[in-house]
């Protein structure tokens, strides 16, 4: 066969719903598609007894993978090498698509000659996801910066492979493995589209602990920050890049790890220093954006940056910043930057038009 869309799989346990994410694409795609199930460090029979019935269909296909890591960079990398189509997709193991979800996003890829096609994300039975928190009602030609493309971290849906073709997740961190592969992404110049009202690509919760959720260091945690800076792609950006860049960083990552680390006996002196050493790095590399963030933000980024700050104040901070309409979460410190793209009034009036 000759697909349109090589999609990939990762799969590293048997128990995950994988007949159900395959089935999701096959039962209900029109387009030429090819699934490629990488079987990543288990016996590639386990997974074939769950796609029994499945596997005569020539367009699935198991590769078997293993390369001793716990990150799903390594087989989606795999199956990336794997691919030949003109559009490739990744999928996670416990997650499905929407019907036709494929075919929607080869259309807008077609009527806008698009390079990216953004999918559209919901929780499976619930709530969309707001991001990106694109400017109101856009859907094509995005721009990285205005668009804030970065908050979406992901690459789901579909990526041009002549555009793209070299492009992989970066092997050797524990976690992060995306981050450099969308920031190459959103920030390439590349002609980009959001399927804002098509079929969704839909997030499960009922397949177990992902490997991503483990609890790590604060080292670890961020060992893909060193990647990031080192890359040429990254360093060469301009600066209003690079800033919308580590605003996401501060406010997904950074602030994340600190609130999903409630437990101040987590925060040893080691700790505190390498979040203080990682604070500092974004701050330098954001060129000025902490300067937009809200104040609630600020006092929490204040406190990453002091290792003296006690571990019950840093925490206290991390859940101040999550009462989202409190002035002090609404309004930066410096008022003239109240109104900047990525000062909270700004992007959560972007947020709310997105989740409608």
């Amino acid at each position: 066969m000759t697909p349109e869309v090589d999609l990939v799989i990762a799969v590293h346990d048997p128990a995950r719903p994988i007949d159900r994410a395959v089935g999701s694409v096959l039962d209900a795609t029109d387009a030429e598609v090819r699934v490629t199930v990488v079987v990543h460090g288990i016996d590639p029979d386990l997974i074939a007894r769950n796609l029994a019935t499945r596997l005569p269909d020539p367009r699935l296909r198991l590769l078997p993978f293993s390369d001793g890591r716990r990150s799903p960079a390594g087989p989606f990398n795999a199956g990336l090498d794997a691919a030949d189509a003109p559009f490739t997709s990744v999928m996670g193991s416990d997650d499905t698509l929407e019907p036709h979800a494929i075919d929607s996003w080869l259309r807008v890829a077609r009527r806008d000659a698009a390079d990216v096609v953004i999918a559209r994300l919901r929780h499976a039975g619930g709530a969309a996801v707001p991001t990106p928190a694109t400017r109101p009602f856009r859907s094509r030609r995005l721009d990285g910066v205005r668009d804030r493309l970065s908050y979406r971290s992901a690459p789901l849906g579909l990526v041009s492979r002549a555009r793209f073709g070299d492009l992989r997740f970066a092997l050797d961190v524990p976690t992060g493995e995306d981050i450099p592969y969308v920031t190459a992404l959103w920030f390439s110049g590349a002609g980009i589209a959001y399927d804002r009202r098509g079929p969704a690509y839909l997030i499960h919760d009922d397949g177990g602990p992902r490997t991503t959720f483990a609890r790590r260091s604060i080292a670890d945690e961020f060992a893909w920050l060193d990647r990031l800076l080192a890359e040429e792609r990254f360093s060469t950006l301009p600066a209003a890049a690079r800033s919308a860049a580590v605003a996401k960083l501060i406010r997904i990552q950074l602030f994340g790890a600190i609130f999903y680390r409630a437990d101040a006996e987590l925060w040893g002196a080691s700790e505190r220093a390498a979040l203080a050493d990682v604070a500092a790095r974004l701050v330098e590399t954001g060129a000025g954006v902490h300067e937009q963030l809200s104040r609630r933000d600020r006092d929490v980024l204040d406190g990453a940056l002091d290792p003296a700050r006690p571990a019950t104040e840093l925490i206290a901070a991390a859940y101040a910043r999550r009462r989202f309409l409190a002035v002090g979460s609404l309004l930066p410190r410096r008022l003239r930057f109240a109104l900047h793209r990525e000062a909270p009034l700004r992007f959560a009036a972007a947020t709310a038009l997105q989740a409608r």
